[in-house]
């Protein structure tokens, strides 16, 4: 079989597949998190302009954006998606190099709310799409990472098979829709490398492509069963020939929802174990900048070629600069939302520390990626001490997972601001209880 029909077998399998009460929480706590995600981003660029380009498919349709207008469900799923990649907070499946949340649970959201669905089939929905789409990415590769922004190529495809659960779609027209889904992947990591408002639209436009291909798939809309596999295919085009061979091995029984990394600081997240390092380097020496000589950060390649900005000059070159979040974590304690506040921005403290960091892959921790995240911080201070903090893994992996009160916390946090903190710990409640909600 091609991987499309080993994906619709399985597909049509787990229609009857009861889920763990342990697979359920780990779908809410995703859904939580893209909520953390979706709300700050809301307000940003390049959100306030996609709302007015989708004004003929806004206050109609029975789907809803995240500031509670009524949408089509293809704009919604499309506005939802990038706003929850937009403020770069949300979750990430690490060996598939890859932010599964903000297309995989818009496209679920926006399907559900169109076939009136409820609660828990939606989480049955975005489960399916998590687990369909990481290990697509995971087979991909690094090779596929090398050029492409997975958050939109492999994110179509978990907006596509979170659709088509949503839509009940039978296991071929299951295999169709993800055979559609892959002539739309698109996203080059080019678009975020200089200053850029395109980032954010490569999940929105996952989201869109994955429900339009399960949409299109629910009316016949056939696909080429061999486009992951065949010799012109994904596999070929966009990595190095993979093997698919073994693509749908542990589906089932192996839940990849249930090892998310969830971010703990506001970023690039191949900058966090350099944060947590420098972090913990601070705590532990109680070291104060004035002392502080040179910084050394080595890690692995990628990390450097994505956060690349030695010297930002707007907050979206700073969320991708590991020059500034080690500077900011060591004079301020935290790389939060306040961290890209303009005053922050342009701290001389920070700009005069960041000058004496110096960063440099580590061959041996480059090898471990992607399935280690790790990174070495060295502080030589101005009494030639040196401090070194080895972080294998960073703080919200699955090794080092954030804790329900800190999802939580981090919740709300990031969604009070915008609604109010009644608001916010009310639908808090009701997340936490999605799989009893009788419509979303």
């Amino acid at each position: 079989m091609h991987a499309t029909e080993v994906f619709g077998n399985y597909a049509e399998q787990y229609k009857k597949q009861v889920l763990s009460a342990e697979v359920i929480h780990h779908a809410k706590r995703a859904v939580i998190d893209w909520h953390a995600s979706l709300f700050p981003g809301l307000s940003t660029a390049p959100l306030r302009q996609l709302e007015q380009v989708l004004a003929d498919d806004l206050d109609r349709g029975r789907a809803r954006l995240g500031n509670g207008r009524a949408a089509t469900a293809r704009a919604a799923a499309l506005f939802n998606g990038a706003a929850a990649h937009a403020a770069e907070i949300d979750d990430s499946f690490r060996d598939a190099m890859y932010h599964p949340g903000a297309a995989t649970i818009a496209a679920a959201l926006a399907a559900s709310q169109d076939a009136g669905a409820d609660g828990l089939s939606f989480l049955r929905a975005l489960i399916l799409g998590y687990e369909v789409s990481t290990r697509i990415g995971v087979v991909m590769g690094r090779p596929h990472y090398r050029y492409w922004h997975n958050t939109g190529t492999v994110g179509s495809f978990g907006a596509a098979a979170a659709a088509a659960s949503a839509l009940g779609l039978d296991g071929m027209s299951f295999a169709n829709a993800l055979a559609t889904a892959a002539t739309f992947t698109a996203g080059l990591q080019q678009a975020f490398r200089m200053d850029s408002m395109s980032k954010p639209l490569h999940a929105g436009r996952a989201a869109e492509a994955g429900l339009l291909a399960a949409q299109l798939a629910a009316q016949g809309v056939k696909g080429a069963p061999d486009v992951l596999d065949g010799e012109a295919g994904l596999g070929q085009a966009m990595s190095d020939g993979p093997d698919w061979s073994r693509v749908g091995d542990t589906l089932g029984t192996d839940f990849h929802i249930t090892r998310l990394t969830f971010k703990n600081h506001i970023g690039c997240g191949h900058a966090f174990a350099s944060i947590d390092a420098a972090l913990a380097l601070r705590e532990k020496h109680g070291l104060k900048v004035r002392d502080i000589a040179r910084v050394l950060v080595e890690t692995y390649k990628p990390a450097l070629d994505i956060a690349c900005y030695e010297n930002p000059g707007n907050a979206n070159e700073a969320r991708f600069s590991m020059h500034y979040v080690v500077a900011t974590a060591l004079v301020r304690g935290s790389v939060r939302l306040a961290a890209y506040e303009p005053a922050q921005l342009e701290d001389p403290v920070i700009r005069k520390l960041m000058e004496r960091i110096e960063v440099r892959v580590d061959p041996e921790i480059d090898a471990a990626f992607p399935g280690k995240r790790s990174a070495r911080v060295e502080v030589l201070t101005l009494g030639g001490e040196r401090l070194i903090h080895m972080q294998p893994d960073r703080k919200g992996d699955p090794e080092l997972p954030l804790s329900d009160t800190e999802l939580e916390e981090k919740f709300l946090e990031l969604v009070s601001p915008v609604v109010g903190d009644d608001q916010a710990r009310a639908m808090l409640g009701r997340l936490w209880s999605l799989e009893s909600a009788r419509s979303m």
